[in-house]
């Protein structure tokens, strides 16, 4: 099967340039979405995976069509090919399943993985170029006194966690986890007590 896959951004923008270029090619099943190709988790690249079996071509009018980054776009061709699906970008004139193909394939992963070294790269020398600064690195230590604040209203009863977030300024991942702690080391304070009573 033929699956033909358009996207644009906005709403304001529109397929007809993409369609147009899928119809002249053929396909038997249509996919088009408007939503931002910064983000992968897309209801109609779902439904693309969802659709694709192994045989099946995915044909696009331009490879930035199935996302903004390198990473990503490259990402998204693996996954396909993993599920023995080929890609065809009618603007690049690339064909997965042809040697010229994939070796234009095999090009953009030798990029996207160089910028994956870059970035990892960036972040060390960063990394180092603080500590050599004295910059703490880590993540900062919470105010003992703003969890204090934030568990005795919690256990008051009379504020929800959102009020208890606004009221002291810590997040709710933080007072969940402090109440979890709390509750772990009450549980641990009656084992030991049990244990020592039954002596």
């Amino acid at each position: 099967m033929r699956i033909a896959y358009a996207r644009v951004s906005t709403d304001k923008q529109e397929l007809y340039r993409q369609l147009d270029a899928l119809e002249k090619v053929g396909y038997d099943k249509l996919i088009q979405e408007k939503f931002t190709g910064t983000q992968k988790k897309r209801a109609g690249l779902n439904t693309l995976f969802d659709s694709a079996r192994s045989g099946d071509t995915v044909i696009i009018e331009s490879i930035s069509r199935l996302g903004r980054k390198t990473l990503d776009i490259l990402s998204t061709v693996e996954e396909l090919k993993e599920q023995g699906v080929e890609v065809i970008s009618l603007k690049e004139n690339l064909d997965t399943s042809t040697p010229t193909g994939q070796a234009m394939f095999q090009m953009m992963a030798v990029i996207a993985q160089l910028e994956r070294d870059l970035i990892v790269q960036r972040v060390n020398e960063g990394l180092a170029s603080a500590k050599a600064r004295g910059v703490k690195l880590g993540r900062p230590k919470m105010d003992k006194q703003k969890v204090k604040d934030a568990l005795r209203l919690y256990d008051s009863e009379h504020y929800s966690v959102k009020d208890i977030i606004r009221i002291t300024g810590i997040s709710q991942g933080s007072l969940y986890r402090k109440i979890k702690e709390r509750e772990s080391k009450k549980l641990l304070t009656k084992i030991d007590e049990s244990t020592e009573s039954k002596k």
